[in-house]
Order: structure tokens, then C-alpha cells, then sequence
């Protein structure tokens, strides 16, 4: 009763705005811009005195402006949110029949654990002290002021935030509410991932835990590092570019996300039957090609929430390059799918592959992810169609070379294209956007320390997320135990693990009723 009370108290704070009616204001104003250059105090302080109405017709403007882009940011989200599904039916798809139904539960239940993960902890240490920046498409989050960093020459470096634990402390708040439901679904993108590059011999209960980790400690701290006003960001501030850019994740979502797949692939080790004694592989085929590749077409669309609504916004600072932002999207993943069927077309078999083009359009659309608010559609179709052939040559690195078993081909999509995504950025951007005063030009358009800013992430992001992914696997494995035993791995996991069949048989064989054993039956025998 009394932690009830306490939590219910905590909610509520001097800058939150759990109604809605004040988010709207004055010094929220101060960083919004209609024409790439931001509104001053002193410009505000001057119409308050000389224009009152205006001033005051400003405000309801704000409002209004507000309105439009938290209603763009949920509805965006509902779509990332949908992208689950996408997940679910290209896992499935591409795992055997008989651990169908243990594949499609954890993509159903990494949903649910990872968002509770995020709800205790993970948005805090991500987002615990974005306010200190400002993020003004939502009006501030003021409220989200904490923020452990380190001062070094001048600069105070962001490590991690603390506010926000059970969306409490303070942050009942509207625009928070919706900065939480956006980025949630990114965290659930990426705990997805490795449950496709670990599927089919992975324990139930080993996999819950995880769900937890990835949503507590790996997605969130880089993402406090790239996107929450951490040091990465803030790279600028010693001359490189404008600091590490990633618009919509290809680093923070999928390049965390591959390199957790990858370490727990490794540590899990390869499903029995896919490696000979001397080495090579041998092939396992997925047991359903349309349900793998009807899911890449709902990821593909549902990516139109994922980088298009990564302005957190839809009226000013920039927003306005909403629709360029979707048609780089759909540009890139187009290209990677038609680079990929080409390089299978001419290469190995001699036939198109069908899995690999699913993958090539996967991959192209996340390689765009972190430079499509800042490139143009035929840089955007490069980008796309390298992703697509990057795929490919990075699916037989992973199985040939490091021996890694990898059912979905996850890291070659998400960790490979990922880092591709972020490396893109510093070479292609072109300097034309400008999201509130932020402009950002890579290597080919006069900037080559906004390069070197994004290896420094992409470098950091391997580093950190392989290296806790790893550690955590390792010991798990050693006092509780990743794997099921090699009689239900040769079984199926589906009923050992979760007590039922994917795919049920009939409950009882079908019989014709007494008496019509003769009777025919429509285009039987035809």
C-alpha cells in the first residue's frame, strides 16, 4: 500500500504535464523553427511586450503544431509496433515446421517482456536526461533531467540517464507518454532479432531472461550514447561532423541488434546436423517461403512508421521531409531486393533465391534506416542495392568463415547492413536537411569528420553490444543452461518447450458416416 502511494506520488512533478495543457510554451518555443532558424528568448521577450496577441496566437499555434506531431509519433509507432508480426511470419517461415510454434511465441512474447523491461528500467537509462537537450518536436520532456556524465574540457559527457524508472518520478507527462510508446517498439525491433539467429534450439526460459537483459541493458545504453544526449552526440563538440547520426536506428535498432544475434549464435552453438566434421555446411530449409516473404512485406511497410517517424514530428524543424524520408525507404528496399535476386541469379546456382531476395529487401531497408533523413532517392537506391549484395556475401562470411548458424540470416541482415547504415551516413549525406538547425554533410559532400563520428559509433556499438551480449550468454549458459537436450532439438521444440504443435494434425482420423462408405467425394480421383 505505502510503495503504491509512493509510486503514485512520484508520478507527479514540477515539470510534467499530465494533462496536456501546458506543454505548449514559452521556452518550448525557443527552439522551434519554421525556416531552419530557431526562435531566441530574446525574440519571444520582445512579442511578449510589443505584440502580446501575437505572442499569445504563437502559443496556440504551439499547440496546435504540438497536436500534429504527437499524433504523427503514435500512429508511426503503431506501425513499427505492427512490424512484430512482419518478424514473426519471416522467422517461422524460415525455421522447420516442427518448431513453428516455439519460433512464433517468442516473437509473440518478446513483446510483452521486453516492453516490461523497458517500463522498469530501459527508457530511464535511455532517455533519463533527453530534456537537457530538448526534444522540441514533443515539446521539450523537460521533466527528463538526469543524466550521469563525465566533464571533460568543457564538456559534460553523457553516460546514462536515471529518470523514469516505471515511468514515475516526475514523468507523468503527455509528450513522455508518446516518446515512450515510439521508442518502445524500436527496443521490441531490436530484441527480436536474435530470437531468429537463435531459433530452433533455444530454451524457453533462457529466452524469457534474455527478453529482459536486452530491454534493461544493451538496447538502452547505446541508445542513451547515440540518441538520448549521450557522448556519442555529443562528438561535435570536439569537431567531428555534427557528432554520431543515426536518423532511425541501422546502429542503435539493427546493428544492436545483429551483433546481440551474433553472440548468442556463437555461444549457443549450431543446430545438430548443420556442420560436417570437415567443416562445411550443409542446408536447412525454412518450411515456408510465403510466410517468410508475406513478412517481409509487412516489415517493408511497416518501415513507412519506422524512419518517416523517426522526425518525431510532422510540422516544423525540418518535418517536412517526411516524404522524403519514406521514399528513400522504399527506394532502398526495392534495390536491395532486386540486387540480391540478381547477384543469386548469376552467381552460385544460377537461380534466383528466393530467401535471399527477401533478405535483400530486409536489407536494404535497413541499411537506409540511419541516413534516409539526410540523403537524397538516387544515393538512397545505392545505398539499397550495396545493402543487397552486402547481404549475401555476409551470410556465407558468417556460415563458411566464423561457422556460425544462423537460421534467418539475422546477422547478416541487421548487423552487417546495420553498421553499412551507419557508415552510410558519413558519406552520403548531403547537407540538404535541416531538422531545427541540424544539418549534416558526409565525406562525398565536403564533411569527412562526420565519417570518422560514425565509425567511432559503429566501432562502439560492436564493441559494447557483442561484449555484454557475449558475457551474458557465456554465463548463463554456465549455471543455468542455454540449449534443450539433442532429443528435443531432434523432435521439435514446439511440444517439450511450449506444450503444443504450431501446426496441430486432426484430433481424430476422418471417417464417413454409417452407411455412405460408397459415397463419393467432388474431384477425388479426378
Amino acid at each position: 500500500m505505502l510503495f503504491t502511494f509512493a509510486v503514485v506520488l512520484s508520478s507527479c512533478g514540477e515539470n510534467a504535464d499530465p494533462s496536456g495543457l501546458s506543454t505548449a510554451n514559452q521556452s518550448n518555443l525557443t527552439k522551434v523553427s519554421a525556416n531552419g532558424t530557431p526562435m531566441t528568448q530574446q525574440d519571444l521577450d520582445a512579442a511578449k511586450t510589443k505584440e502580446p496577441f501575437a505572442y499569445n496566437l504563437a502559443l496556440l499555434v504551439d499547440e496546435n503544431r504540438l497536436g500534429i506531431n504527437l499524433t504523427w509519433t503514435l500512429v508511426t509507432g503503431y506501425l513499427v509496433m505492427f512490424m512484430q508480426a512482419g518478424f514473426a511470419l519471416v522467422e517461422t517461415g524460415l525455421c522447420r515446421a516442427k518448431n513453428a510454434g516455439h519460433t512464433m511465441a517468442m516473437n509473440f512474447m518478446v513483446y510483452g517482456l521486453g516492453m516490461i523491461g523497458y517500463f522498469i528500467a530501459g527508457f530511464a537509462f535511455q532517455f533519463g536526461g533527453i530534456g537537457l537537450a530538448g526534444v522540441p518536436n514533443l515539446g521539450g520532456l523537460a521533466a527528463l533531467t538526469n543524466e550521469v556524465t563525465i566533464p571533460i574540457g568543457g564538456v559534460n559527457w553523457g553516460l546514462i540517464g536515471y529518470k523514469g524508472f516505471f515511468l514515475s518520478d516526475g514523468t507523468y507527462d503527455v509528450g513522455i507518454a508518446v516518446m515512450f510508446l515510439f521508442q518502445m517498439v524500436f527496443m521490441d525491433t531490436t530484441a527480436t532479432i536474435p530470437t531468429g539467429a537463435m531459433a530452433e534450439r533455444w530454451k524457453w526460459s533462457a529466452f524469457c531472461v534474455y527478453s529482459l537483459f536486452v530491454s534493461t541493458l544493451v538496447y538502452p545504453v547505446f541508445g542513451n550514447w547515440a540518441w538520448g544526449g549521450g557522448w556519442l552526440s555529443q562528438l561535435g563538440s570536439v569537431g567531428l561532423g555534427k557528432g554520431y547520426i543515426d536518423f532511425a536506428g541501422s546502429g542503435v535498432v539493427h546493428a544492436v541488434g545483429g551483433w546481440c544475434a551474433l553472440a548468442g549464435a556463437i555461444v549457443l552453438g549450431p543446430r545438430l546436423g548443420k556442420f560436417n566434421k570437415d567443416g562445411s555446411s550443409n542446408a536447412i530449409p525454412g518450411h515456408n517461403m510465403v510466410l517468410a516473404l508475406l513478412g517481409c512485406f509487412i516489415l517493408a511497410f511497416g518501415w513507412f512508421g519506422f524512419n518517416p517517424g523517426s522526425t518525431l514530428g510532422a510540422s516544423t524543424n525540418g518535418s517536412l521531409r517526411i516524404g522524403l524520408v519514406a521514399v528513400d525507404t522504399m527506394l532502398a528496399g526495392a534495390f536491395g531486393s532486386v540486387a540480391a535476386m540478381i547477384y543469386t541469379w548469376v552467381t552460385g546456382a544460377k537461380k534466383p533465391d528466393i530467401g535471399m531476395m527477401g533478405n535483400g529487401l530486409l536489407a536494404g531497408l535497413v541499411a537506409i534506416t540511419a541516413p534516409s533523413g539526410y540523403v537524397n532517392p538516387i544515393c538512397a537506391a545505392i545505398i539499397g542495392a550495396i545493402a543487397g549484395v552486402i547481404v549475401i556475401v555476409a551470410a556465407g562470411f558468417v556460415e563458411n568463415v566464423l561457422k556460425v548458424d544462423d537460421p534467418v540470416g539475422a546477422v547478416a541482415v541487421h548487423g552487417f547492413n546495420g553498421l553499412w547504415g551507419q557508415l552510410s551516413v558519413g558519406l552520403f549525406a548531403d547537407g540538404l536537411a535541416n531538422y531545427g538547425g541540424l544539418q549534416v554533410k558526409g565525406l562525398f559532400f565536403g564533411d569527412a569528420s562526420q565519417l570518422v563520428a560514425q565509425i567511432i559509433g559503429a566501432v562502439v556499438c560492436f564493441v559494447y553490444v557483442f561484449g555484454i551480449s557475449w558475457v551474458f550468454f557465456t554465463l548463463y549458459k554456465r549455471f543455468f543452461g542455454l540449449r534443450v537436450s539433442a532429443e528435443t532439438e531432434l523432435a521439435g521444440l514446439d511440444i517439450p518447450e511450449m506444450g503444443s504443435l504450431g501446426y496441430n494434425p486432426d484430433a481424430e482420423p476422418y471417417a464417413l458416416p454409417v452407411g455412405e462408405e460408397g459415397m463419393s467425394v467432388a474431384g477425388a480421383g479426378d
